[in-house]
């Protein structure tokens, strides 16, 4: 009698307990308990498996391989292994999954390099399959971070054994080495890691899913050295059923998630489905937010029966990152954007602080030269890995804005608190989207849809169509607006001590040509515009003074129209 009670409270507490796992039920994601879930993530591209452009290697060093090369070089082989300590440590911590979930997001995406779980074939003796805890602890660590936070930790395999793709950077491919495709043994460890990592997790209802793939691009049969006109993608499917089969092994609680060949955009040849819990993966990118750009994704999930994610998104403008995140979700479609941390990164959350030093290293490696010494050049490495601790990297409050605010409501919020008397950033306008908070006419990248793709010339401090500069001019706070056209306007939330009427004076350059601006109020009035005379230079300044503002006490919500362009503008200063 009392094993049938122990048994039949194990099996309760199973049953409890499994009510948190995500699973597919038809067409959508959903918890335990029935309710739909819409994923809303970021992928921790970067942290795991480096890429050239996200630290600014690229072209002269873009897989993660040849970047580690070399630094080595540099600092060599022990100076290396503390600057990865160090850069790993530092690259994502509780703060940062605080700060995510504080955000708005409920999930994030891991992309894994499969070499910090298990060596390469090369190492590996008699076909063995050994396992290296690095990898599994950070996870672990990951995860519980997750979980303290209610947030789902979906596992990536970004970089799998061999490398799965032609774009090296994405995959770490070694063309000196067998790929991926080319490797029986890579496909093996591949199927072995991936059991492993079943095996481990099986009981964890924070893993989302197994992502067990990421953006394969091989050309099997095609011509398309990305497997974009490959009409059967066979190997790939091969290997997705030999994998799925393995985590089925041991864990028939979790989510697998499939991508097609050519960046997870090619699916010929991969359907029917093999597994009743399944979701499909597209990556979408720098097109047009309309439901035909959906047409593919919502034909495979009504032909197919099942969910449709969009594992990865972004590296575009804010408008575009709202627009595209109210038509996925109008869809029922989740998301997860790209990626974290990137240095001088504009359009992500955060953007890591590039030094000086960090240059000089960048132009040795580019151009050649004097090289370094080892004691410069580990300082300045470990100096950027201290960079990428979330106290130290900054915060990008607009992209926030776009990505959660802005998607729920057309309204525009002060950037700051702006108080006058007192002196405005022209950087500093309200928060919003484009014709709301300001009116730009280059705002978005729709490049693969066949448009000019240049949203922004400055690419500095926002992630709006304004065209921001860095600025050495006095009384800045750091930053310009730049490349301003006829017509465009910016507009200001201010908080005015009392009612009257204000002086305005406008800190302005202007290399060549006269520019015209005014100011607009809410009410509907006006005042006179005020020539801008050229300063002969970018960087020769000039104050203008635009007299008679009338502004109410409290709040004001002011637009400063452009009504000529060519200038720069530095700040406007209430008096």
């Amino acid at each position: 009698m009392k094993r049938i009670v122990l048994l039949l409270h194990l099996m309760m507490s199973l049953s409890f307990f499994g009510q948190g796992f995500l699973h597919r039920d038809g067409q959508k994601i959903v918890d335990g308990k029935g309710n739909n879930v819409i994923l809303r993530g970021l992928g921790i591209g970067g942290w795991m498996v480096q890429e050239g452009y996200m630290i600014q290697t690229q072209p002269f060093a873009s897989p993660q391989y040849q970047i580690k090369q070399r630094i080595k070089d540099l600092v060599g082989e022990q100076g290396t292994k503390e600057f990865y300590a160090s850069y790993i440590a530092n690259g994502l911590t509780k703060r940062d999954v605080d700060s995510l979930k504080a955000w708005g997001f409920n999930s994030i995406r891991l992309p894994m390099h499969y070499n910090l779980y298990t060596p390469s074939i090369q190492e590996e003796k008699n076909g063995e399959n050994t396992w290296i805890e690095e990898g599994f602890a950070l996870t672990d660590k990951l995860l519980k971070w997750c979980a303290d936070n209610k947030m789902y930790l979906i596992l990536d395999l970004h970089a799998a054994p061999g490398g799965q793709g032609n774009d090296a950077a994405i995959s770490d491919l070694d063309t000196t080495k067998p790929s991926l495709w080319e490797s029986a043994e890579n496909q093996k460890k591949m199927v072995a890691l991936w059991k492993k990592l079943a095996s481990r997790y099986r009981d964890s209802p924070w893993i989302g899913a197994y992502d067990i793939i990421n953006e394969p691009n091989w050309n099997f049969t095609g011509t398309n050295k990305n497997g974009c006109d490959e009409n059967s993608n066979g190997p790939l499917r091969d290997l997705m059923v030999a994998v799925t089969k393995a985590i089925r092994e041991v864990d028939n609680n979790h989510i697998v998630v499939i991508e097609g060949n050519c960046w997870g955009g090619n699916y010929n040849g991969i359907f029917p489905l093999w597994d009743d819990n399944m979701v499909v993966s597209y990556h979408k990118y720098w097109n047009f937010n309309d439901k035909e750009s959906l047409e593919k994704m919502l034909d495979t999930r009504t032909r197919y029966n099942v969910p449709i994610w969009v594992g990865e998104s972004g590296e575009n403008s804010n408008v575009w990152f709202r627009d595209a995140i109210k038509l996925m979700e109008s869809h029922n479609i989740g998301w997860a954007f790209w990626p974290m941390k990137k240095i001088d990164n504009t359009a992500g959350v955060t953007s890591v602080t590039k030094i000086p030093e960090y240059d000089v290293i960048l132009k040795y490696w580019k151009d050649g030269g004097e090289k370094p010494s080892p004691e410069f050049s580990k300082k300045a490495l470990m100096k950027i890995a201290d960079n990428y601790k979330m106290e130290n990297v900054t915060v990008k409050p607009d992209v926030i804005d776009a990505m959660f605010r802005q998607v729920q409501s057309d309204d525009s919020k002060p950037y700051k608190k702006h108080i006058v008397p007192g002196r405005i950033a022209a950087t500093e306008y309200d928060l919003g989207t484009n014709g709301v908070a300001y009116s730009d006419n280059d705002f978005v990248n729709y490049s693969s849809s066949g448009k000019p793709g240049e949203w922004n010339k400055g690419k500095s401090m926002r992630n709006d169509g304004v065209d921001i500069l860095p600025c050495g001019d006095t009384g800045s706070n750091g930053f310009q607006v730049s490349f301003i056209e006829d017509k465009e306007w910016l507009q200001y939330t201010v908080q005015a001590g009392k009612e009257g009427n204000y002086s305005v004076a406008v800190r302005y350059s202007s290399p060549e040509t006269e520019g015209r601006l005014r100011i607009e109020l809410e009410n509907g009035t006006a005042s006179e515009y005020i020539s801008l005379p050229s300063t002969a230079g970018k960087d020769k300044w000039k104050t203008a003074v635009l007299a008679n503002i009338k502004l109410k006490a409290g709040k004001n919500k002011i637009k400063v129209v452009f009504e000529k362009g060519g200038f720069n503008l530095n700040y406007l200063d209430f008096k």
